[in-house]
């Protein structure tokens, strides 16, 4: 089974099936059909899978003019059914693996699309797993439930972890030219992973189980989490000490050497640093171990949103103003700059709260067009739109906050024609203007 596999492989006539056409899942399939391969694409939500075969795409990082030749020459296809699982001989698992409410690991949409391999299983596949999760996962939930099939892993089919390292709106490194990991649940899964990834990324990286490959993903966020949860409390103690945290950063920064400079923010959003974390902390507890770090880094960071509206107040009342009734503008929701994804934007959570505090809020987002708020009493859902930012905007807000730095943000107006600016990212630093600046 192995040799035929690789065979196919090699020779391009392999089909694949990637479950979830998400921002995982949607590249890896685009990257999939470039090197030659055909791809079925399975996603339960039909306006994705209508979209899809019209050559349409919504995720940022993949263009329509990229994605249109790919469905018009039958490379890539896009289904709600899980039927056409047979045929493939590659299948990826690219879902959403979210938190519930107490930060436990909610496995539901892997477990919901291993049943539905399981029910399309046959010799000669290999199964990968690409959304981030515990360590133990491939090999505990997946495994068991293949093989109750009576199919053998490493002999009848394979069975692996790769773990995705999507980067919305990173110009520089995407799905091809950043390395892949791969960790098989024994060596000959390894090996026909490894082989099937080099066929479209330019560098594979094989570890020597699925719970390295885990545990590989979960330290990459997990560093980035504990580092911004340090700066975050960092900024904290200097606004105490009425100390400039940025002047600080940017000075520890021009050491060459054992230092690498993180910067604080509003708190964390997106859908890997503010979650991954919580799995290997979860995982732990069940070996009786508190990850301590973890726990204390996410509690730093959670909090980043509340006192961000605890310093809105103050500068209110600085210049006499309540933050009830207060006209209050927030420059960009969304999670990250030049992207228009609201996954656990810390933006939400500040204007939840300067709401409740009785703030008028809006806000100016070129990249969200509008943001959902709730249901009305005839439960229709409720928006909040973007306002266009011109100069009578400005000059009516009592208070404008950037909280998301996008690139094509004119700073400059900005900086002319408001009266007071909270600045959570430094954007103001240099720029000339008659606003006072109130800094993070």
């Amino acid at each position: 089974m192995k040799n035929q596999l690789l065979k196919r492989l090699e020779d391009k006539t392999a089909k694949c099936a990637v479950i979830g056409m998400g921002y995982v899942g949607l590249p890896l399939a685009v990257e999939l059909a470039e090197s030659g391969f055909h791809v079925q694409g399975i996603d339960i939500l039909e306006d994705k899978v209508e979209k899809l075969n019209k050559g349409i795409s919504y995720v940022g990082d993949i263009t329509s003019d990229r994605l249109a030749p790919l469905v018009s020459s039958g490379f890539i296809k896009a289904t709600t059914s899980f039927d056409g699982l047979k045929d493939a001989d590659i299948i990826s698992i690219c879902v959403p693996t979210p938190l519930a409410k107490t930060k436990d690991p909610d496995i539901s949409y892997i477990q919901n699309s291993a049943d539905m391999i399981k029910a399309n299983l046959r010799p000669g596949q290999l199964v990968v797993l690409d959304s981030t999760t515990y360590p133990g996962t491939t090999r505990e939930i997946l495994l068991p439930a293949f093989e109750e099939t009576g199919l053998k892993c490493g002999k009848d089919f394979f069975l692996a972890f790769s773990p995705e390292r999507v980067d919305p709106g990173n110009e520089k490194y995407h799905t091809k030219n950043t390395p892949k990991v791969v960790g098989g649940i024994d060596a000959p899964s390894g090996e026909v992973a490894t082989a099937c990834y080099k066929h479209f990324i330019d560098t594979v990286v094989t570890v020597s189980s699925a719970e390295a490959a885990e545990m590989t993903k979960i330290l990459e966020n997990t560093f980035r989490s504990v580092n911004i949860g340090l700066v975050n409390e960092m900024a904290i103690m200097c606004d105490k000490l009425h100390i400039d945290v940025w002047e600080v950063i940017r000075a520890a920064a021009t050491k060459p050497f054992g230092y690498m400079p993180f910067f604080p923010g509003p708190g964390l959003g997106g859908h890997c640093i503010p979650i991954d974390p919580h799995y290997l902390s979860w995982k732990l507890k069940t070996v009786n171990y508190n990850a301590r770090f973890i726990e204390l880094a996410g509690d730093i960071n959670s909090h980043m949103p509340g006192f961000v509206v605890f310093k809105l107040a103050q500068t209110l009342n600085k210049y006499k103003k309540c933050m009830n009734g207060a006209k209050i503008l927030m420059l960009g929701v969304a999670y990250k700059p030049d992207i228009d994804d609201l996954r656990e934007s810390p933006a939400l959570d500040i204007i939840a709260m300067l709401k409740t505090n009785g703030a008028e809020v809006t806000y100016h987002d070129c990249y969200v067009p509008k943001v959902w708020v709730g249901k009305d009493s005839a439960g229709e859902d409720k928006y909040v739109h973007s306002r266009e930012l011109t100069k009578e905007v400005l000059e009516e807000s009592d208070l404008v906050v950037i909280t998301t730095n996008h690139s094509n943000l004119d700073l400059e107006f900005v900086a002319k024609h408001a009266k007071v600016v909270f600045d959570t990212r430094d954007a103001l630093r240099g720029v000339e203007g008659e606003a006072d600046v109130v800094r993070l």
